[in-house]
């Protein structure tokens, strides 16, 4: 296999891997540039993995392909009244944020695991049927070099989540919404000075970060584990939150460590299929991609600077 075969192999792989991690990612931008700092995207991705599975398997036979396009949405729906918990506990009654996210992840994980056993009498789901297909790209697929690289067996998945990063820098940077989100991010008291509704804006900054999260499970339950279980989603909620740093609070940024994060993922996958890369120990290939999220934090977090107010519950007329 030469070097170029490697990177036909590897690159697809990495984007692929990436897409949850993408989308999960970008909802952490969103809650964080609004001041709330939201720790619990492990628990939101595993409740709309376990609901987009759920529906996938109910429905598979009646929505045929459509079906995991389909679980996207109620994954969606169920991700952001999900996260309503944390908006309730951090911005209504001004809890502990860090605490507050700790425990999403914890319930998120006790309801799914619960449910499943209530539903299927067992610790996890069957395998589904309808999963994310592959297909090229008519023209694009054409170019050299680069066609078969990026345009070649895509998933839908990959394209939707790169397509979500740059619309969420657009309505972050380019909208009055995006401005309002970031003010009150930024200085609370000012925005709040200005007719901005704190309370409001942070509650649908956690409900963005809930929908995407949400989609972020289902796409790697359907895409990528094609089941359900306790084990599905194993990290993958703390490696978005390293890639919302390590992108430093911008959308465009964190799909940029979201694709370094997936190749790290695709390497522990599908690196015994890699010359040179097949010869590393399995066991150092499967930590790498934790390895890697705890470099890059350690690396990255002094350097990069949290919006002011994230972190700090606003009391109005309080500085």
């Amino acid at each position: 296999m030469s070097f170029l075969d490697v990177l036909y192999f590897i690159i697809p792989s990495a984007i692929y891997y990436a897409a949850p991690l993408i989308m999960t990612a970008i909802g952490g931008v969103f809650t964080e540039r609004s001041g709330v700092v939201n720790i619990g995207l492990e628990g939101v991705m595993i409740i709309g993995a376990f609901s987009s599975i759920v529906f996938n398997l109910k429905y598979a036979a009646t929505l045929g392909g459509w079906t995991p396009w389909v679980g996207l949405l109620v994954a969606l729906a169920v991700g952001a009244v999900f996260s309503l918990i944390l908006a309730v506990a951090a911005v209504s009654f001004r809890a502990d944020q860090t605490v507050a996210g700790v425990a999403l992840n914890l319930l998120g994980l006790a309801v799914a695991v619960f449910s499943i056993k209530m539903i299927y009498d067992k610790g996890q789901t069957d395998s589904i049927s309808e999963r994310f297909s592959r297909f090229d790209i008519p023209v694009l697929k054409d170019i050299p070099l680069l066609g078969k690289m990026f345009f070649t067996d895509v998933y839908g998945t990959s394209i939707f989540a790169i397509v979500v990063a740059f619309i969420a820098w657009f309505i972050i940077y380019k909208t009055p919404f995006g401005l309002r989100l970031r003010s009150v991010g930024e200085h609370p008291m000012a925005a709040d000075t200005m007719g901005v509704n704190v309370t409001k804006m942070r509650y649908i900054a956690v409900m963005i970060s809930g929908a995407l999260g949400g989609i972020g499970g289902a796409i790697y339950a359907q895409a990528i584990a094609g089941n359900f279980s306790a084990t599905t989603i194993s990290g993958q909620g703390f490696m978005a939150l390293a890639a919302m740093i390590f992108g430093k609070w911008h959308p465009l940024g964190a799909l940029g460590a979201a694709l370094f994060f997936g190749l790290a993922q695709s390497l522990s996958i599908a690196g015994a299929s890699i010359p040179y890369v097949k010869d590393v120990p399995q066991v150092i290939l499967l930590i790498l991609p934790y390895v890697l999220t705890i470099l890059a934090l350690a690396g990255f977090i002094g350097k990069a600077k949290a919006p002011k107010a994230s972190g700090i519950p606003y009391i109005k007329g309080k500085r």
